[in-house]
């Protein structure tokens, strides 16, 4: 049964520690919010599956599903023995302590299971993107040294094979399915449990725990080390501050279904908090539409971990399928009184009159928005890039409250994150218990706390000078402490007349619109903004079927007034956010996608701006050869 959208902890929810600020010329330039939780003075990551089973071993804390698509718990006695059991397989394999172990696969139950296995077998674990090329899995593979690499299926085990006579390091390569898993635990049968116990002793909090490689929007990906401390500062903290999220989401036990990429320090933060405040946790492989709606449904999670590109999936679906049914107007009215009140959030009462609207509404709208998440959704965690004000409200006034986070690589996750019960539409909340968040004098944000890596791998020296980490993000802190990002410091743009625009804003909102799948705004020593459309494939034909053009070819359909007229209104919208001298001017609807295969996004779907503007530098000069 689909909760009621008030339905809350069973158990009291901790107010949230006040931040401390300080304040330089009347402006809040440092922020810090004293730590929830003390970072263990022994053990690592290795011992989380044996402590969960010693605390509680009748407990589910993980589930799979069969080929039925049938979901079965996973105790966390049975998973620390399967844990135990590849560890040694991984031992009797011939890795060393320390040895980097490279894991390439979508997000799955081997995936989570090689992690702690490695841990507990005191490797180094090194993600590898499971839709990465050949030469970016052999630079990976290559700078970190990995001894061996498990992927998850032929296709990827051909990537790595072409690749092995440049890697002459990699003494062994395993498909999760042809049975790897399988073959490790029979290698490792006959040796004692006790020499796995051994290896996660020898290992303590400043130990590392992987190497994670950045996206490399420029130049190649670095290999950020993490240690087990890193994690522990980062989850324990989450998991204290977000109370109702991780220990009592509802009267129903907390879970959640996985299907960011555990590749992204995002996810594998997020299932490592799982499994420490032992949180039912599922993975959902693929993310296919049909697949995912059908994972959710079967699984029914009470959070969920998401990117805001799936949050707008999911509302320009349920919005294309209100205008399908002839209730587009009656979805409108209804999306205008969920952002109304999910902005009383911020303090504010609603009124009468608003809680009878919300009312009428969430049984026709708000309840299928729940529905299509597994229905019984209260809880998303938001990452990745800016949420919004619009949509982060409309979810909160549909029954889903957002917790928005900001973060990097370096900072194993999170660095901010929204406080619970006092949310701030439109920013990225306080800093995480334990960290500090210092506004540089050119507006750079600057973090520190027992949460940043130790330092760049081949680089010992590249860690931050003074403790405090360089984001290269341009931000702001409010009078109570809020974080703002406004920019890329290194993507602000310069106008030919010397104005300083921020492209983010623009790129946020315009992405926010059902026909736009990205949006890059340029615009570098020229006279006015402009932008680079390309066009969301759902919403595209969606808008195709509602204007009976089905028939006409993408080529000439960039060109259709109709739609430019929708898309110039969209643009309209966006410029309302800033000055004239900040506004798009022009813009171009290009016939393809950017794509992480073609070059122009990476594999945590940021865009790369220098590859998009080398690729599509003639339509860039069209858009400044007659300017408005």
């Amino acid at each position: 049964m689909d909760p009621d959208p008030g339905e809350r902890a069973v158990e009291a929810e901790p107010r949230p520690v006040e931040p401390v600020k300080t304040v330089i010329d009347g402006r809040v330039r440092e922020v810090h919010v004293p730590a929830l939780a003390a970072v263990p003075r022994s053990g690592s990551l290795g011992d989380i599956p044996f402590d969960n089973a010693r605390e509680a071993p009748g407990e589910p804390v993980l589930a799979r599903k069969d080929r039925d698509g049938r979901w079965h718990d996973v105790t966390a006695a049975r998973f620390a023995a399967e844990v135990l059991a590849v560890a040694k397989g991984l031992i009797a394999e011939g890795l060393r302590e320390g040895d980097r172990l490279a894991i390439m696969a979508r997000t799955t139950y081997e995936w989570t299971l090689l992690d702690f296995a490695g841990w507990a077998a005191g490797l180094v674990t090194v993600p590898i993107y499971p839709t990465s090329s050949a030469l970016q899995a052999r630079w990976i593979i290559q700078d970190s040294g990995a001894v061996a690499c498990a992927v998850e299926d032929t296709a990827q085990a051909r990537i790595i094979s072409a690749e092995r006579a440049n890697l002459p390091g990699l003494a062994h390569l395993w498909e999760f399915d042809t049975g790897a898993v399988a073959r490790l635990v029979k290698a490792g049968e006959h040796l004692p449990d006790a020499l796995v116990h051994a290896r996660r002793e020898a290992r303590g909090p400043d130990s590392v725990a992987t190497l994670i490689y950045t996206s490399g929007t420029t130049g190649r990906p670095k290999g950020c080390v993490i240690t087990h401390a890193n994690f522990f500062a980062e989850a324990d903290n989450a998991v204290a501050l977000l109370h109702p999220v991780f220990r009592s989401a509802t009267t129903e036990p907390a879970s959640t279904l996985l299907f960011l990429p555990l590749s992204h320090v995002f996810g594998r933060m997020v299932a490592i908090g799982c499994m420490r405040a032992r949180v039912r946790l599922g993975h959902a492989p693929s993310l296919r539409t049909e697949d995912l709606l059908a994972d959710l449904a079967g699984f029914r999670p009470t959070f969920l971990l998401a990117i805001p590109y799936v949050l707008e999936k999911v509302y320009n679906t349920a919005r294309a399928t209100a205008e399908k049914m002839g209730r587009a107007a009656s979805f409108d009215r209804a999306a205008r009184i969920a952002r109304r009140y999910g902005e009383t959030a911020e303090g504010r009462t609603p009124s009468v009159r608003l809680r009878a609207a919300r009312a009428l509404y969430d049984p026709l709208v708000y309840r299928r928005i729940r529905a299509a998440l597994g229905g019984r959704v209260l809880y998303v965690l938001s990452g990745g890039s800016p949420l919004g004000r619009r949509l982060a409200a409309f979810y909160t006034g549909a029954g889903i409250e957002v917790f928005e986070g900001y973060g990097l690589t370096e900072t194993t996750g999170a660095s901010t994150v929204t406080p619970p019960t006092r949310p701030r539409l439109g920013t990225v909340g306080w800093p995480l218990p334990g960290t500090a968040v210092r506004i540089a004098h050119d507006g750079e944000v600057l973090l520190g706390g027992r949460h940043v890596f130790a330092g760049y791998w081949n680089a010992p020296h590249a860690a931050a000078p003074g403790g405090w980490l360089p984001t290269g993000d341009i931000g702001e802190l409010d009078e109570d402490g809020y974080l703002t990002i406004t920019g890329r410091k290194k993507d602000l743009i310069i106008t030919s007349g010397g104005k300083n625009v921020a492209p983010a804003p623009l790129e946020d909102w315009l992405r926010a619109h059902p026909l736009v799948g990205q949006c890059m705004v340029v615009g570098d020593d020229r006279p006015y903004i402009a932008a680079l459309i390309t066009l969301e494939p759902d919403g595209l034909l969606h808008w195709r079927q509602m204007h009976k053009k089905t028939g006409v070819p993408l080529g000439e359909l960039v060109h259709d007034e109709a739609l430019r007229a929708d898309l110039q209104r969209a643009v309209d919208e966006a410029n309302r956010l800033v000055s004239r001298a900040e506004s798009i001017r022009r813009f171009a609807v290009l016939p393809g996608q950017f794509t992480e295969e073609g070059g122009q996004l990476t594999p945590s779907l940021k865009v790369r701006r220098a590859a998009v503007a080398r690729e599509y530098a003639r339509q860039i000069d069209a858009l400044y050869r007659a300017g408005r």
